[in-house]
């Protein structure tokens, strides 16, 4: 027993992320603080006279004190128009009214729980993980919803309910980057990429497709990689489970809810009929009009995400009304105002990155770090793979200490993405690099909220069950992800294939 009761390395290790990371202060009081940091990282950059030529221009950067009278007037003046010109902000309020309605009204939820009931026994594994991976485009639904539905699928299957509680969070938050749908996170990603890049061409424009073909590539791969460390890992590591204790039933969906999802169902059908009649025809609305291009400058692109905000509205109400979750407009209104109150953490984060990356700016210290750093990594010669390890590993370190995928990418992208743009990278590659190191710690890391909530549901099947349990048994997963995703990223670079619409590997100006 003693043997049992003491802790592994692996266990303390954790154990002291999960205290460290827990005194870290929020992530708005880490921007004020970087606000600061930068004001006067200024005023002693330009004390040194701190400057650097811009490789891609031959125009020299000079270092600019913004603690002079004109400094202070400049941040005092600006700073309304610095949060509410942030070009993503809108965007990503948008693309949650969609996602919103669908979210609140069930719709993701019945879905998710109709899916795993239609599908036969040997596909049922398979199909837990792939409404895992797409899941995540549907907020905080799958991480939440899909793992307690996973333990009671496993354990009619025979196993642990524990194997199928990892297996649907590592799915859910492990492929986080990975999808065949375009979501939020892509607009979240976007938002940050976007200002970054600009630091160094003030005429870059991103989208939130860029990063499409690597993402839907990915979901494919993961939903192989994850069957086979369930099936191969920890089914076997876990065993079988006596389940006559339980009194808890399966929630099995109502006739109203099936219905209901069947009509919202054929409403994206149709909307999506629409939006291709727009597209397809070689005189579509939305192509562009002069080159009849469907993905350069045409109206489709330029409206992606209004357009994706139609095709989740557009089902959620239709299933709200059907499944009388939304009775009357009162219960409309509210359901998009939750939607909406839901974002005010990331409103109020926005406004202060918003000050962050405007100070960046300013202050000529951002494209001078990069500019410093590119050339100090092209000295070493820190290039190619060696580049590419380094950027997933840090990031994937940084995810152990902060959740907030936002509140990271917000931190890093004013320094990598004109870094990367320097040394020949596109923004959309740095971006993809991003997402992925912040993806495949998640399973693993104590910042996300949902880890406790995954403890929860575990305690219901055994009480002494601890942290370190549910841990330790979805640290293969965030291995395999790990080493999966390097081999992709590599192989994407070798071959040069585009990451999305408008989203290359190698930066050309």
């Amino acid at each position: 027993m003693g043997r049992k009761e003491k802790k592994s390395l692996m266990d303390r290790f954790l154990n002291t992320v999960e205290v460290l990371g827990n005194k870290l202060p929020d992530p708005i009081v880490i921007f004020i603080a970087l606000m600061g940091i930068i004001l006067v990282g200024s005023f002693v950059a330009s004390l040194f006279n701190l400057r650097a030529t811009n490789p891609a221009t031959g125009e020299e950067v000079e270092a600019v004190n913004l603690l002079t009278g004109e400094g202070i007037v400049q941040i005092l003046t600006e700073s309304i128009n610095n949060f509410s010109n942030f070009p993503p902000l809108g965007m990503v309020l948008v693309v949650m009214i969609g996602i919103g309605i669908a979210e609140r009204t069930g719709y993701f939820e019945t879905a998710m729980k109709r899916v795993i009931e239609v599908s036969p026994k040997k596909l049922i594994i398979p199909a837990i993980i792939l409404v895992g991976i797409i899941g995540n485009v549907a907020g905080d639904a799958a991480p939440v919803v899909l793992p307690p539905i996973a333990a009671m699928v496993f354990i009619k299957l025979g196993y642990h309910p524990f194997a199928g509680l990892i297996m649907a969070y590592a799915a859910a938050v492990g492929a986080f980057s990975a999808n065949f749908l375009i979501g939020m996170t892509d607009a979240l990603a976007l938002s940050f990429t976007e200002p970054a890049a600009q630091l160094v061409n003030s005429d870059y424009t991103g989208n939130i497709a860029m990063n499409y073909y690597f993402i839907a590539v990915s979901a494919v791969i993961l939903l192989v990689v994850t069957y086979f460390i369930a099936t191969k890992v920890t089914i076997p590591r876990l065993g079988t489970y006596d389940s006559s204790q339980l009194a808890d039933k399966d929630e099995q969906l109502e006739e109203r809810e099936v219905k209901a999802l069947r009509w919202a169902n054929i409403s994206m059908l149709i909307t999506s009929a629409v939006f291709l009649l727009m597209v397809i025809p070689e005189n579509g609305i939305l192509r562009n009009q002069e080159t009849g291009s469907i993905m350069n400058d045409s109206p489709f692109m330029n409206s992606i995400v209004f357009i994706i905000t139609i095709l989740f509205f557009v089902p959620g109400l239709v299933y709200g009304l059907k499944a009388k979750t939304i009775k009357n407009t009162k219960d409309f209104g509210n359901v998009l105002s939750e939607s909406m109150a839901s974002m005010g953490s990331y409103i109020v984060l926005v406004f202060f990155a918003a000050q962050m990356l405007a100070y960046f700016k300013w202050s000529n210290l951002g494209p001078i770090i990069a500019i410093k750093g590119a050339d100090l990594m092209q000295a070493m010669n820190f290039t190619g793979i060696p580049l590419i390890i380094g950027a997933l590993v840090l990031a994937g370190c940084i995810n152990l200490l902060i959740g907030s995928a936002s509140a990271k990418w917000a931190i890093l992208a004013p320094v990598f993405v004109p870094m990367f743009m320097l040394l020949g990278y596109d923004p959309a590659f740095t971006q993809m690099l991003f997402r992925i190191g912040d993806s495949f710690t998640n399973p693993i890391t104590p910042m996300l909220p949902y880890l406790p909530l995954l403890l929860a549901f575990a305690k219901k099947y055994d009480k002494n069950v601890g942290l370190g349990t549910l841990i330790a048994n979805m640290l293969p997963y965030s291995i395999a992800f790990f080493i999966s995703w390097l081999v992709l990223v590599i192989l994407w670079l070798f071959l040069g294939l585009p990451l999305g619409p408008g989203g290359e590997v190698f930066y050309q100006q």
